[in-house]
Parts: C-alpha cells; sequence; structure tokens
C-alpha cells in the first residue's frame, strides 16, 4: 500500500492503527481486481462515518442559536451533510489521490467523481473514529466542516428550493411535484445532468447540474420563479 504519511499530514491525525485508513482508502472496484491485495473495501467505514458525521453536525447546529426550530436545523444539517459538500472538502483535502481504485474506475476518472469522493471522506471519518474515539472524531470534522459552519451560520437555516416549491405546491392542494431525469451527456467523471419537475404532468420548470441534486435544485428554483409570476 502507499506511503499514507503525507496525507496523515493533510488530516491532522497520526493513526495508531495504518490499516483503518488503508481500508478507507479502498474503492469496492480495487478489491474486485486484487481480492488479495485488499480484502475489505471502505463501504463498511462509509457506512459508521456517515453515522458519525451525521451525529456531531447535528449536536453543533443544536449547540447553535437556541430559537433554530427543528425544521431549520434538519435543512442546515442536509445542506452540510450533502454529497456535494463532503466532495469538496475531500477535494480540498485531496482524498482522491489516494484512493486505489480498479484499472476501469481509475480510466473512468473514479478519483474525481462525487460519490467516490464524498464516501473516502465518510470511510476516513469513521477510521478516526475508531482509531482515536469520538472526541478526536468530533474535532476532525469541524475543523474540516469550519468554512460550511460559519456560512451556515451567516445564511441561517433558509429552505431550499425543493422544500419551497413542495410547501408552495402543497398550500395550492395540488400533487406532490415529480422530478425526472431527461438527459444526462459527458464522460462518468464530468456528467451533466438536466431534470424537469412535473405535477400532474405539466411541466413547471427544467434545469441542468453536475449531479441529479442540483439538476433538481435547478428545476425547482425555475418552477419556484414561474409559479410565483402566475400568482
Amino acid at each position: 500500500m502507499a506511503d499514507l504519511s503525507i496525507l496523515q499530514q493533510s488530516l491532522g491525525v497520526q493513526f495508531n492503527d495504518l490499516s483503518l485508513l488503508e481500508e478507507a482508502l479502498v474503492h469496492t472496484s480495487y478489491v474486485n481486481e486484487n481480492p488479495d491485495l485488499a480484502p475489505a473495501s471502505n463501504e463498511r467505514l462509509e457506512f459508521l462515518g456517515d453515522a458519525v458525521l451525521g451525529f456531531v453536525i447535528a449536536e453543533r447546529l443544536y449547540q447553535g442559536p437556541p430559537y433554530s426550530t427543528e425544521g431549520e436545523m434538519t435543512r442546515l444539517r442536509a445542506a452540510l451533510v450533502q454529497r456535494d459538500t463532503l466532495a469538496e472538502i475531500a477535494k480540498n483535502i485531496s482524498l482522491g489521490d489516494y484512493l486505489y481504485l480498479g484499472k476501469g474506475e481509475e480510466a473512468g476518472g473514479g478519483r474525481g467523481k462525487p460519490v467516490n469522493l464524498a464516501g473516502v471522506l465518510e470511510a476516513v471519518i469513521a477510521a478516526v473514529c475508531l482509531d482515536q474515539g469520538l472526541v478526536a472524531a468530533r474535532d476532525f470534522i469541524l475543523r474540516l466542516f469550519r468554512k460550511e459552519l460559519r456560512k451556515a451560520a451567516r445564511q441561517g437555516a433558509k429552505p431550499d428550493c425543493k422544500s419551497q416549491l413542495q410547501e408552495l405546491i402543497q398550500a395550492r392542494q395540488q400533487s406532490p411535484p415529480v422530478y425526472q431525469v431527461i438527459a444526462a451527456a459527458g464522460p462518468d467523471h464530468d456528467r451533466r445532468f438536466t431534470v424537469e419537475v412535473k405535477v400532474s404532468d405539466v411541466v413547471l420548470g427544467k434545469g441542468s447540474g453536475k449531479s441529479k441534486k442540483s439538476a433538481e435544485t435547478e428545476a425547482a428554483r425555475s418552477a419556484l420563479e414561474k409559479l410565483r409570476f402566475t400568482v
């Protein structure tokens, strides 16, 4: 396996059991091609890391302004732990450079895929927690998410476009909005999705983005603008 001393410096964590960090970096495609070198992928660690991350972020939001409602904190937590946010943080610390990938995943731009970057970040969080405990994992997460937490504190818990559209449609006693991918273009590592949002088979908006989630958000934004002008 690779020399991980530089990565540990970037993470600000010196592991007692380096095998935990190594496992956190192993994509399932690598295991499929190299079962003797890496018997386990990072998927189990990813599962644990997702839970630890959600708890730590929820705890920090709870410790924030006492007037924040459950709904506001839920929206903030969702924004902070969403895949695109995790992928950006992973990219900032070059986690993708250390991923163990199968040849096909490597050729397909796997080091830059948001799903892989978000997953490896969650796996590393779990590795820190198992190696050094929850307190160390909390410090690690809050350090990584410092910028995003400050941004969330400044902007407050404004409902996202999809939530706003859902509330507006419900207020009009109409069927819930339905999102549908109508196009996907580009290579796997740089896909661009186009999504339509419909209500009762009527197209209200269309949006594009590098992920289905961001495309849905843009479609909802488009629909909101249309609906507000037709009130």
